[in-house]
C-alpha cells in the first residue's frame, strides 16, 4: 500500500519545520524542507550579485541550480552543485533574501517540477508556504501550523544567538513581521492555509505535543509505521 504525502505550511518560526522533520522520523518518511530551495536561491543569488527584483536573471539562476538533500545523522544537509549550503543559508539576511525571491512565479516554476517528483511516491513530508494550496493540492493530510508574532519571534531569537549571532529580539520580531507581510501578500502563490488544512496554534504547545498531534491524523488518513 502506497505511503501517504504530508503537507505542512505556516509562518516563519510556527515550528513547521522541527514538527515536519520530527513527524518524518516518526513514520519513517523523507523529508523535503522546500525553505532550504528557496534560501539556497538566495544565497546563490546574492553571491551573483542579482537584485531580488531581477525576475529574469533570478528564474534563470534557479534552473541551472541542482540541489540535493541528505541526512547526516539528525542533521539535513543541503548540497547546491556540490557545496554544502547547509550553514550559510540559515543567516537572518538570507531568510529575507530568500522572501524576495520567492515571489517572483518564474523562481518558484523552476522549484515547483522538482518538488512534486520528489513526493511521486508518497512517504514524504514536506513543509512550506503553499505546499497544500500549491505544490501538493492533493496530498492526503495538509496541516498549517501557526503562532503569535511575539511567540516566533523569541523562538527565532534563541535559534540565532545559540548559532553565536549577534541579534536583538526587537530585530528578529521585526525581521519576521516583514517576512510575514511579504510572504501574504505576493500576487503568486501566497502564504494561505488549505481550504482543507487542519489549523493547529502551536504558540502553548511543546514540540513534542505538536507531532503527536500530527502523526496521530497522519495514521487516521493512512499512514503506517
Amino acid at each position: 500500500m502506497a505511503e501517504i504525502v504530508i503537507a505542512v505550511d505556516g509562518p516563519a518560526s510556527s515550528g513547521k519545520g522541527t514538527v515536519a522533520r520530527a513527524v518524518a522520523r516518526a513514520l519513517g518518511y523523507a523529508y523535503i524542507d522546500t525553505g532550504a530551495l528557496y534560501r539556497t536561491v538566495g544565497l546563490r543569488s546574492a553571491a551573483a550579485g542579482l537584485s531580488v527584483d531581477d525576475a529574469p536573471a533570478l528564474a534563470e539562476l534557479t534552473r541551472s541550480l541542482t540541489i540535493a538533500f541528505a541526512w547526516d545523522g539528525d542533521l539535513l544537509r543541503v548540497r547546491c552543485d556540490g557545496e554544502d549550503v547547509t550553514t550559510a543559508i540559515r543567516q537572518e539576511a538570507i531568510g529575507l533574501r530568500a522572501s524576495g525571491v520567492s515571489r517572483h512565479p518564474g523562481v518558484r516554476d523552476a522549484l515547483l517540477d522538482l518538488q512534486r517528483q520528489l513526493a511521486d511516491d508518497g512517504g514524504v513530508v514536506m513543509d512550506g508556504r503553499d505546499i497544500g494550496t500549491v505544490v501538493l493540492p492533493d496530498a492526503q493530510l495538509k496541516v498549517f501550523l501557526d503562532a503569535d508574532l511575539a511567540e516566533r519571534a523569541r523562538r527565532r531569537h534563541e535559534e540565532l544567538v545559540r548559532r553565536g549571532e549577534t541579534i536583538s529580539y526587537a530585530e528578529v520580531r521585526d525581521a519576521l513581521a516583514q517576512r510575514d507581510d511579504a510572504d501574504a501578500s505576493r500576487e503568486h502563490a501566497p502564504l494561505a492555509a488549505a481550504d482543507d488544512a487542519v489549523r493547529i496554534d502551536t504558540t502553548d504547545l511543546t514540540i513534542r505535543e505538536v507531532v503527536a498531534q500530527v502523526v496521530g491524523l497522519a495514521m487516521a488518513r493512512g499512514a503506517h509505521r
